[in-house]
């Protein structure tokens, strides 16, 4: 009897405990339950897109293979209003701005890469820019150029910002600013660097002498 008493009173204590938190506890449970679904469908819904996004990008390689920059605007076009949360947009942003630019299209590539800029990680972003800037110069379109590639940059790209920046100042003939530039990038820019000689010539060709490497300057200085 005594332990039908006490298992009486457990039972009073539970029924206690949940008329005052039951609802809480349901809908807590309700809402982990909701999130979790919601979770992996959210997964299961980038990876089907991410698969999708691949296949058009497949597609998107096949047309710049074939010069079709029709072909290739329309791809990417798709590309980017069916799968713009995908890395494949900013990409095919990017290819498709090339094959503009090659079909002398240079409002549809300036288009693409502003695109890309505005909905690219900071990689993108800054390779669409400096991309961007290179068209300006093309342009005549001096003093916008300088001010995108005064804009920010991740810190990988300072030789090839400040290799810009020369350009565009040699178009300006602001030779004096466009040796600083160029000395930058070189400074910027390691030394096996495939366009390391490029940028070289550049400098020397508007009168700039190539700064002479730490190493070979303390011999110098020691002999």
């Amino acid at each position: 009897m005594a332990y039908d008493l006490e298992e009486q009173e457990q039972i009073a204590t539970f029924k206690a405990f949940w008329a005052k938190y039951g609802n809480i506890i349901t809908w807590v449970l309700i809402l982990a339950l909701g999130s979790y679904a919601a979770y992996n469908f959210w997964n299961s819904h980038k990876q089907k897109q991410a698969v999708e996004a691949s296949a058009l990008y497949d597609e998107l390689q096949a047309s710049l293979t074939a010069n079709d920059n029709a072909k290739v605007q329309r791809v990417v076009g798709d590309i980017q209003s069916k799968y713009e949360g995908t890395a494949y947009a900013p990409m095919a942003a990017l290819a498709g701005a090339k094959a503009a630019f090659e079909a002398k299209d240079l409002k549809t590539a300036k288009t693409q890469l502003q695109w890309a800029v505005d909905h690219g990680n900071d990689e993108y972003k800054s390779i669409a820019k400096l991309r961007l800037a290179g068209v300006l110069l093309d342009e005549k379109a001096y003093d916008e150029a300088l001010k995108l590639l005064g804009t920010e940059f991740l810190p990988q790209f300072a030789a090839e910002v400040n290799d810009r920046k020369g350009d565009v100042l040699v178009a300006q003939n602001k030779l004096a600013e466009a040796r600083q530039a160029y000395v930058a990038a070189l400074a910027a820019m390691d030394k096996n660097n495939p366009g390391r000689q490029l940028v070289q010539v550049k400098l020397e060709a508007i009168g700039g002498t190539v700064p002479a490497e730490p190493k070979a300057a303390e011999q110098k200085a020691a002999a």
